[in-house]
């Protein structure tokens, strides 16, 4: 299995289209956007399925997406807040706080059976945190990048995510470090096990992105 970039066929289709285009190297909010709008799809397709096998499927794609996604953020974004938006420090100290209890949570859902009673409760409460967290980054934090560094900047933001996501751990691992060079590092060494263990996991039957191939 490889994690090449590589686009499907036939997309799944999303009930939220905003951003629904793939990031490419457009500007990094409407990047980001893409990313929170994918979340909110998994999460849809797991509350509205009556069925465990669909459920852990997406759970499963869930967990990769959104794992990824913030040490993504954490390891290209963050970064680029504290260069260029007045408080940036500040506001990156507070993301990464966030994030280390959203992936706090996203450690227990990970590990939950779909037919175990906590899988769903679990699941919203990850989702009332997130859901906050991606109107602060949408509405404030990343709006006001976006309006600060030139159109060729956040372009160049968004190669850079796209291509770090393609190294990054697919499962949430809280005590790792959360800032570069160590969280660099040690996702470097995390990510190939949690690779490995993919291989062997359900994913939905029509891929999205580079989502692993399904069982």
């Amino acid at each position: 299995m490889t994690r090449a970039e590589s686009k499907p066929a036939t997309p799944i289709p999303t009930k939220n289209t905003e951003a629904a285009a793939p990031s490419g190297d457009g500007c990094i909010l409407a990047a980001i956007k893409h990313e929170h709008r994918e979340l909110e799809a998994d999460v849809d397709e797991i509350l509205n399925s009556s069925s465990p096998d669909e459920q852990t499927r997406y759970q499963n794609q869930f967990t990769w997406e959104l794992a990824r996604h913030m040490i993504g953020e954490e390891l290209i974004v963050y970064p680029a807040l504290i260069k260029y938006v007045k408080n940036g420090q500040v506001i990156a100290d507070e993301g990464r706080a966030e994030h280390q209890d959203i992936k706090e949570q996203l450690k227990m859902f990970q590990g939950l059976r779909s037919t175990d009673p906590r899988f769903i409760p679990t699941l919203r409460a990850l989702m009332g945190d997130l859901e906050n967290h991606i109107r602060k980054e949408e509405d404030q934090d990343f709006a006001r990048l976006e309006a600060t560094i030139s159109k060729e900047d956040s372009e160049a933001l968004t190669r850079s995510l796209n291509q770090t996501k393609m190294f990054l751990p697919s499962r949430s691992h809280p005590l790792a470090p959360t800032e570069p060079p160590f969280e660099t590092a040690v996702g470097l060494l995390t990510a190939p096990v949690d690779m490995v263990a993919d291989m062997f996991r359900k994913w939905p039957r029509e891929r999205k992105g580079n989502v692993p191939a399904s069982r």
